[in-house]
């Protein structure tokens, strides 16, 4: 599924056409690369997306075209949210886990 689709119907982010600027704007890294929006997501892939002043890295746990309200939350795990560090070197180092 292309990554645009997925941060939608995943409801981590609420329209597809700002899921697909988020991506465009390299705020969006698909296992530590970065991502463009038609970048293909599968199961197990660890995504880290940048929201203003936080930087929230998810999991991928499952893939649907149209899952409903209820089940949209159990398509990914959150691992971690952090707030954007200061320079890219600091970000950097967090997105390699150091």
């Amino acid at each position: 599924m292309r990554l645009d689709k997925y941060l939608k119907v995943s409801r981590l982010i609420k329209r597809r056409t700002l899921a697909k600027e988020v991506c465009d704007k390299a705020r969006v890294e698909i296992n530590d690369r970065p991502a463009k929006a038609s970048s293909n997501v599968k199961v197990g892939d660890k995504l880290a997306i940048r929201f203003g002043q936080k930087i929230v890295t998810v999991q991928v746990e499952d893939i649907k075209e149209n899952p409903r309200k209820e089940e949209a939350a159990s398509l990914y795990t959150v691992l971690g949210e952090v707030p954007v560090p200061r320079d890219e070197k600091e970000e950097d180092a967090y997105l390699k886990g150091e």
